[in-house]
Protein backbone atom coordinates (compact mmCIF):
# COMPACT_ATOMS: atom_id res chain seq x y z
CA UNK A 1 0.00 0.00 0.00
CA UNK A 2 2.72 2.50 0.91
CA UNK A 3 5.61 1.31 -1.30
CA UNK A 4 5.30 4.35 -3.56
CA UNK A 5 6.25 6.67 -0.67
CA UNK A 6 9.82 7.85 -1.33
CA UNK A 7 12.26 8.87 1.44
CA UNK A 8 11.67 12.40 2.68
CA UNK A 9 14.33 15.08 2.77
CA UNK A 10 15.45 15.87 6.32
CA UNK A 11 14.58 19.28 7.75
CA UNK A 12 17.90 21.16 7.67
CA UNK A 13 17.51 22.81 11.08
CA UNK A 14 16.10 19.82 12.95
CA UNK A 15 18.68 17.46 11.41
CA UNK A 16 21.42 19.84 12.52
CA UNK A 17 20.00 19.67 16.05
CA UNK A 18 20.06 15.86 15.90
CA UNK A 19 23.69 15.91 14.78
CA UNK A 20 24.55 18.25 17.65
CA UNK A 21 22.86 16.00 20.22
CA UNK A 22 24.77 12.98 18.93
CA UNK A 23 28.14 14.76 18.93
CA UNK A 24 30.32 13.39 21.78
CA UNK A 25 32.60 16.46 21.90
CA UNK A 26 32.32 17.95 25.43
CA UNK A 27 33.00 21.43 24.04
CA UNK A 28 30.20 21.32 21.46
CA UNK A 29 28.18 24.53 21.00
CA UNK A 30 24.69 24.79 19.52
CA UNK A 31 24.29 28.04 17.59
CA UNK A 32 21.72 26.60 15.21
CA UNK A 33 18.09 26.13 16.27
CA UNK A 34 16.16 29.23 17.33
CA UNK A 35 15.97 28.77 21.08
CA UNK A 36 16.84 31.23 23.83
CA UNK A 37 19.38 29.91 26.33
CA UNK A 38 20.42 31.58 29.59
CA UNK A 39 23.98 32.24 30.81
CA UNK A 40 24.27 28.59 31.88
CA UNK A 41 23.19 27.31 28.48
CA UNK A 42 19.71 26.21 29.60
CA UNK A 43 16.26 27.00 28.24
CA UNK A 44 14.83 29.16 31.04
CA UNK A 45 11.63 28.66 32.97
CA UNK A 46 10.70 32.30 33.41
CA UNK A 47 9.76 33.27 36.96
CA UNK A 48 6.55 34.90 35.73
CA UNK A 49 5.58 31.70 33.91
CA UNK A 50 6.31 29.53 36.95
CA UNK A 51 4.23 31.82 39.17
CA UNK A 52 1.36 31.80 36.68
CA UNK A 53 1.44 28.00 36.50
CA UNK A 54 1.31 27.74 40.28
CA UNK A 55 -1.79 29.94 40.34
CA UNK A 56 -3.43 27.83 37.65
CA UNK A 57 -2.63 24.64 39.54
CA UNK A 58 -4.22 26.04 42.70
CA UNK A 59 -7.47 26.72 40.81
CA UNK A 60 -7.88 22.99 40.05
CA UNK A 61 -9.64 23.70 36.76
CA UNK A 62 -11.03 20.86 34.66
CA UNK A 63 -9.59 20.43 31.18
CA UNK A 64 -12.59 21.16 29.00
CA UNK A 65 -12.74 22.21 25.37
CA UNK A 66 -12.09 25.89 24.63
CA UNK A 67 -14.00 27.76 21.89
CA UNK A 68 -12.87 27.02 18.34
CA UNK A 69 -11.10 30.39 18.17
CA UNK A 70 -9.56 30.08 21.64
CA UNK A 71 -10.06 32.29 24.67
CA UNK A 72 -11.61 35.75 24.07
CA UNK A 73 -9.45 37.17 26.88
CA UNK A 74 -6.32 35.82 25.21
CA UNK A 75 -7.38 37.43 21.91
CA UNK A 76 -7.82 40.81 23.63
CA UNK A 77 -4.39 40.50 25.24
CA UNK A 78 -2.79 39.61 21.91
CA UNK A 79 -4.33 42.68 20.31
CA UNK A 80 -3.11 44.89 23.17
CA UNK A 81 0.45 43.59 22.79
CA UNK A 82 0.51 44.00 19.03
CA UNK A 83 -1.60 47.08 18.42
CA UNK A 84 -1.78 48.97 21.73
CA UNK A 85 -4.31 49.14 24.52
CA UNK A 86 -7.06 50.69 22.41
CA UNK A 87 -9.10 47.73 21.15
CA UNK A 88 -9.85 47.68 17.44
CA UNK A 89 -13.24 46.22 16.55
CA UNK A 90 -12.13 45.76 12.95
CA UNK A 91 -9.45 43.19 13.92
CA UNK A 92 -10.32 39.48 14.10
CA UNK A 93 -7.95 37.45 16.31
CA UNK A 94 -7.89 33.69 16.85
CA UNK A 95 -5.55 31.48 18.88
CA UNK A 96 -3.36 29.11 16.86
CA UNK A 97 -1.04 26.16 17.40
CA UNK A 98 2.16 28.21 17.60
CA UNK A 99 3.40 30.80 15.16
CA UNK A 100 3.79 28.12 12.50
CA UNK A 101 0.14 27.20 12.96
CA UNK A 102 -0.78 30.86 12.51
CA UNK A 103 1.11 30.91 9.21
CA UNK A 104 -0.60 27.72 8.03
CA UNK A 105 -4.01 29.08 8.98
CA UNK A 106 -3.23 32.36 7.19
CA UNK A 107 -2.12 30.44 4.09
CA UNK A 108 -5.33 28.37 4.07
CA UNK A 109 -7.40 31.53 4.51
CA UNK A 110 -5.61 33.21 1.60
CA UNK A 111 -6.03 30.16 -0.61
CA UNK A 112 -9.59 29.12 0.17
CA UNK A 113 -11.37 32.36 1.07
CA UNK A 114 -9.42 34.99 -0.91
CA UNK A 115 -8.51 32.77 -3.88
CA UNK A 116 -4.88 33.83 -3.75
CA UNK A 117 -2.45 31.54 -5.53
CA UNK A 118 0.88 33.26 -4.82
CA UNK A 119 2.85 34.94 -2.06
CA UNK A 120 6.05 37.01 -2.10
CA UNK A 121 8.65 36.51 0.65
CA UNK A 122 11.98 38.19 1.37
CA UNK A 123 15.19 36.76 -0.09
CA UNK A 124 16.19 35.14 2.20
CA UNK A 125 13.48 34.20 4.67
CA UNK A 126 12.89 31.47 7.27
CA UNK A 127 13.10 28.17 5.38
CA UNK A 128 9.81 26.87 6.80
CA UNK A 129 7.93 29.78 5.23
CA UNK A 130 8.47 28.04 1.90
CA UNK A 131 7.31 24.67 3.20
CA UNK A 132 4.18 26.05 4.87
CA UNK A 133 3.02 28.18 1.95
CA UNK A 134 3.81 25.63 -0.74
CA UNK A 135 2.10 22.96 1.36
CA UNK A 136 -1.01 25.13 1.40
CA UNK A 137 -0.97 25.36 -2.41
CA UNK A 138 0.58 28.80 -2.78
CA UNK A 139 3.34 29.55 -5.26
CA UNK A 140 6.21 31.22 -3.40
CA UNK A 141 8.09 34.10 -5.05
CA UNK A 142 10.81 36.33 -3.60
CA UNK A 143 11.58 40.03 -3.45
CA UNK A 144 15.12 41.41 -2.88
CA UNK A 145 16.03 41.94 0.76
CA UNK A 146 19.59 41.18 1.92
CA UNK A 147 22.89 41.89 0.17
CA UNK A 148 25.27 39.14 1.32
CA UNK A 149 28.35 40.86 -0.08
CA UNK A 150 27.63 44.22 1.54
CA UNK A 151 26.01 42.73 4.63
CA UNK A 152 23.04 45.10 4.50
CA UNK A 153 19.53 45.72 3.25
CA UNK A 154 18.73 45.97 -0.47
CA UNK A 155 16.04 48.51 0.27
CA UNK A 156 15.80 50.31 -3.08
CA UNK A 157 15.58 46.98 -4.93
CA UNK A 158 12.98 45.77 -2.43
CA UNK A 159 10.76 48.83 -2.98
CA UNK A 160 11.12 48.55 -6.74
CA UNK A 161 10.06 44.91 -6.64
CA UNK A 162 7.05 45.59 -4.42
CA UNK A 163 6.07 48.53 -6.63
CA UNK A 164 5.87 46.19 -9.62
CA UNK A 165 3.57 43.56 -8.09
CA UNK A 166 -0.03 43.16 -9.30
CA UNK A 167 -2.70 44.70 -7.05
CA UNK A 168 -3.90 42.29 -4.39
CA UNK A 169 -0.59 40.42 -4.19
CA UNK A 170 0.27 38.97 -0.78
CA UNK A 171 3.63 40.07 0.70
CA UNK A 172 5.23 38.47 3.76
CA UNK A 173 7.06 40.97 5.99
CA UNK A 174 9.03 40.63 9.24
CA UNK A 175 8.16 43.55 11.59
CA UNK A 176 11.28 42.97 13.71
CA UNK A 177 14.24 40.62 14.21
CA UNK A 178 14.25 39.37 10.62
CA UNK A 179 14.81 35.62 10.40
CA UNK A 180 17.45 34.68 9.28
CA UNK A 181 19.39 37.91 8.67
CA UNK A 182 18.71 39.98 11.81
CA UNK A 183 18.56 43.00 9.48
CA UNK A 184 15.47 45.18 9.94
CA UNK A 185 13.95 48.20 8.27
CA UNK A 186 14.25 51.60 9.95
CA UNK A 187 11.16 53.63 10.87
CA UNK A 188 11.47 55.72 7.71
CA UNK A 189 11.94 52.62 5.57
CA UNK A 190 8.80 51.09 7.08
CA UNK A 191 6.82 54.23 6.26
CA UNK A 192 8.08 54.14 2.68
CA UNK A 193 7.25 50.43 2.40
CA UNK A 194 3.74 50.90 3.73
CA UNK A 195 3.20 53.74 1.26
CA UNK A 196 4.09 51.39 -1.61
CA UNK A 197 1.86 48.64 -0.21
CA UNK A 198 -1.03 51.05 0.02
CA UNK A 199 -0.49 52.62 -3.40
CA UNK A 200 -0.28 49.20 -5.08
CA UNK A 201 -3.18 47.74 -3.03
CA UNK A 202 -1.01 44.89 -1.78
CA UNK A 203 -1.93 42.61 1.13
CA UNK A 204 0.74 42.43 3.86
CA UNK A 205 1.18 39.31 5.98
CA UNK A 206 3.31 40.23 8.98
CA UNK A 207 5.17 37.44 10.80
CA UNK A 208 6.30 38.65 14.22
CA UNK A 209 7.78 35.67 16.06
CA UNK A 210 10.33 37.59 18.16
CA UNK A 211 8.44 40.52 19.68
CA UNK A 212 10.52 41.95 22.52
CA UNK A 213 13.88 40.65 21.30
CA UNK A 214 14.70 43.66 19.11
CA UNK A 215 14.28 46.99 20.88
CA UNK A 216 11.31 46.25 23.16
CA UNK A 217 7.73 45.02 23.18
CA UNK A 218 6.31 48.34 21.98
CA UNK A 219 9.18 49.34 19.70
CA UNK A 220 9.16 46.02 17.83
CA UNK A 221 5.55 46.64 16.76
CA UNK A 222 6.30 49.92 14.97
CA UNK A 223 5.36 48.54 11.55
CA UNK A 224 2.05 47.16 12.84
CA UNK A 225 1.11 50.41 14.59
CA UNK A 226 1.99 52.37 11.45
CA UNK A 227 -0.08 50.00 9.31
CA UNK A 228 -3.07 50.70 11.58
CA UNK A 229 -2.83 54.36 10.62
CA UNK A 230 -3.55 53.42 7.00
CA UNK A 231 -6.64 51.82 5.50
CA UNK A 232 -4.66 48.70 4.51
CA UNK A 233 -6.13 45.31 5.28
CA UNK A 234 -3.41 43.01 6.66
CA UNK A 235 -2.72 39.78 8.54
CA UNK A 236 -0.42 39.27 11.55
CA UNK A 237 1.01 35.97 12.80
CA UNK A 238 2.58 36.12 16.26
CA UNK A 239 4.12 33.61 18.63
CA UNK A 240 4.76 33.25 22.37
CA UNK A 241 7.37 30.51 21.94
CA UNK A 242 10.32 32.87 22.32
CA UNK A 243 9.25 35.84 24.41
CA UNK A 244 7.53 33.71 27.08
CA UNK A 245 9.79 30.67 26.49
CA UNK A 246 6.72 28.46 25.91
CA UNK A 247 8.23 26.51 23.02
CA UNK A 248 6.50 23.21 23.74
CA UNK A 249 3.08 24.74 24.45
CA UNK A 250 2.70 25.81 20.79
CA UNK A 251 1.01 29.13 21.47
CA UNK A 252 0.40 31.72 18.78
CA UNK A 253 -2.31 33.81 17.17
CA UNK A 254 -3.52 35.07 13.81
CA UNK A 255 -4.99 38.57 13.58
CA UNK A 256 -6.69 40.02 10.50
CA UNK A 257 -7.30 43.75 10.11
CA UNK A 258 -10.56 44.25 8.20
CA UNK A 259 -12.63 47.15 6.89
CA UNK A 260 -15.04 47.25 9.84
CA UNK A 261 -16.45 45.23 12.74
CA UNK A 262 -18.99 43.39 10.58
CA UNK A 263 -16.28 42.32 8.13
CA UNK A 264 -14.09 41.22 11.06
CA UNK A 265 -16.89 39.00 12.39
CA UNK A 266 -17.22 37.36 8.98
CA UNK A 267 -13.46 36.83 8.74
CA UNK A 268 -13.37 35.29 12.21
CA UNK A 269 -16.15 32.94 11.10
CA UNK A 270 -14.06 31.89 8.10
CA UNK A 271 -11.02 31.27 10.32
CA UNK A 272 -13.14 29.21 12.71
CA UNK A 273 -14.33 27.11 9.78
CA UNK A 274 -10.73 26.38 8.80
CA UNK A 275 -9.76 25.57 12.40
CA UNK A 276 -12.71 23.23 12.84
CA UNK A 277 -11.74 21.39 9.66
CA UNK A 278 -8.17 20.98 10.91
CA UNK A 279 -7.56 20.64 14.66
CA UNK A 280 -11.01 21.64 15.95
CA UNK A 281 -9.79 23.91 18.79
CA UNK A 282 -6.49 25.02 20.33
CA UNK A 283 -4.81 23.69 23.51
CA UNK A 284 -5.45 25.65 26.69
CA UNK A 285 -2.47 25.45 29.04
CA UNK A 286 -0.22 27.91 27.25
CA UNK A 287 -2.96 30.46 26.68
CA UNK A 288 -4.00 30.25 30.33
CA UNK A 289 -0.41 30.95 31.37
CA UNK A 290 -0.27 34.05 29.18
CA UNK A 291 -3.74 35.17 30.29
CA UNK A 292 -2.65 34.85 33.92
CA UNK A 293 0.63 36.72 33.64
CA UNK A 294 -0.78 39.47 31.41
CA UNK A 295 -3.92 39.75 33.54
CA UNK A 296 -1.94 40.53 36.69
CA UNK A 297 0.03 43.79 36.88
CA UNK A 298 2.78 42.37 39.08
CA UNK A 299 3.30 39.22 37.00
CA UNK A 300 3.15 41.23 33.80
CA UNK A 301 5.84 43.58 35.03
CA UNK A 302 8.00 40.64 36.13
CA UNK A 303 7.66 39.10 32.65
CA UNK A 304 8.63 42.37 30.95
CA UNK A 305 11.68 42.70 33.19
CA UNK A 306 12.77 39.14 32.45
CA UNK A 307 12.29 39.68 28.73
CA UNK A 308 14.37 42.86 28.92
CA UNK A 309 17.17 40.87 30.58
CA UNK A 310 17.02 38.26 27.81
CA UNK A 311 17.19 40.99 25.17
CA UNK A 312 20.11 42.64 26.94
CA UNK A 313 22.04 39.37 27.19
CA UNK A 314 21.72 38.76 23.45
CA UNK A 315 23.04 42.25 22.71
CA UNK A 316 25.96 41.72 25.09
CA UNK A 317 26.89 38.50 23.30
CA UNK A 318 26.70 40.30 19.95
CA UNK A 319 29.00 43.06 21.11
CA UNK A 320 31.47 40.71 22.80
CA UNK A 321 31.73 38.39 19.79
CA UNK A 322 32.10 41.30 17.35
CA UNK A 323 34.78 42.90 19.51
CA UNK A 324 36.70 39.62 19.77
CA UNK A 325 36.63 39.10 16.01
CA UNK A 326 37.76 42.68 15.39
CA UNK A 327 40.64 42.40 17.86
CA UNK A 328 41.70 39.05 16.41
CA UNK A 329 41.88 40.38 12.86
CA UNK A 330 39.15 38.22 11.38
CA UNK A 331 38.32 38.70 7.71
CA UNK A 332 34.65 38.41 8.68
CA UNK A 333 32.57 41.60 8.72
CA UNK A 334 32.10 41.75 12.48
CA UNK A 335 29.97 44.90 12.24
CA UNK A 336 27.00 42.99 10.87
CA UNK A 337 27.06 40.70 13.92
CA UNK A 338 27.19 43.74 16.19
CA UNK A 339 24.46 45.73 14.45
CA UNK A 340 21.88 43.08 13.53
CA UNK A 341 18.94 42.57 15.88
CA UNK A 342 17.14 39.74 17.60
CA UNK A 343 18.17 36.15 18.10
CA UNK A 344 19.93 35.65 14.76
CA UNK A 345 22.88 36.95 12.80
CA UNK A 346 23.73 36.35 9.16
CA UNK A 347 27.44 36.04 9.84
CA UNK A 348 28.86 35.79 6.31
CA UNK A 349 30.55 32.47 7.09
CA UNK A 350 30.63 30.28 3.99
CA UNK A 351 29.78 26.59 3.73
CA UNK A 352 33.41 25.42 3.93
CA UNK A 353 33.93 27.46 7.09
CA UNK A 354 30.72 26.09 8.62
CA UNK A 355 31.85 22.55 7.91
CA UNK A 356 35.22 23.21 9.55
CA UNK A 357 33.53 24.68 12.60
CA UNK A 358 31.40 21.54 12.95
CA UNK A 359 34.14 19.00 12.26
CA UNK A 360 37.06 20.63 14.08
CA UNK A 361 35.29 22.45 16.91
CA UNK A 362 31.78 20.91 17.17
CA UNK A 363 30.23 24.35 16.70
CA UNK A 364 26.90 24.16 14.85
CA UNK A 365 25.39 26.97 12.74
CA UNK A 366 22.61 26.79 10.17
CA UNK A 367 23.58 27.18 6.51
CA UNK A 368 24.27 29.66 5.06
CA UNK A 369 25.91 31.07 8.17
CA UNK A 370 22.93 31.88 10.41
CA UNK A 371 24.00 32.07 14.06
CA UNK A 372 21.61 31.88 17.02
CA UNK A 373 23.23 34.36 19.42
CA UNK A 374 21.61 33.08 22.66
CA UNK A 375 23.70 29.92 22.25
CA UNK A 376 26.68 32.02 23.30
CA UNK A 377 27.43 32.43 27.01
CA UNK A 378 30.39 33.36 29.26
CA UNK A 379 31.50 29.73 29.26
CA UNK A 380 31.86 29.31 25.50
CA UNK A 381 32.20 32.70 23.82
CA UNK A 382 36.00 32.75 23.93
CA UNK A 383 36.08 29.23 22.45
CA UNK A 384 33.66 30.21 19.67
CA UNK A 385 35.54 33.45 18.95
CA UNK A 386 38.86 31.60 18.67
CA UNK A 387 37.29 28.98 16.38
CA UNK A 388 35.79 31.60 14.05
CA UNK A 389 39.09 33.47 13.97
CA UNK A 390 40.79 30.23 12.98
CA UNK A 391 38.45 29.37 10.10
CA UNK A 392 38.28 32.95 8.80
CA UNK A 393 42.05 33.33 8.84
CA UNK A 394 42.69 30.06 6.97
CA UNK A 395 39.74 30.05 4.56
Amino acid sequence: MFKQIAPSAADPIMSLMEAYLQDPNPKKVNLGIGLYYDRQGNIPLMQAVEAAEQRLLALRRPHGYPPIEGSPQFARQVQALLFGEQQAAEIATVQTVGGSGALKLAADFLRHFLARGEIWVSDPTWANHWAIFEGAGLRVNTYPYFDEAAGGLRFAAMLDALDSLPPGSVVLLHPCCHNPTGTDLTAEQWRATLAVLQRRSLLPLFDIAYQGFGDGLEEDCFALREALKTDLPFLVCNSFSKNVALYGQRLGALSVRCADAENAANVKGALKTLIRRSYSCPPTHGSQIVETLLGDAELGELWRDELAEMRSRIKQMREQLAAGLAQGGSSLDHRRIRDQRGMFSYTGLNEAQLQTLRQRYAIYLVSPGRMCLPGLNPGNIDYVTAAILDVTRTA
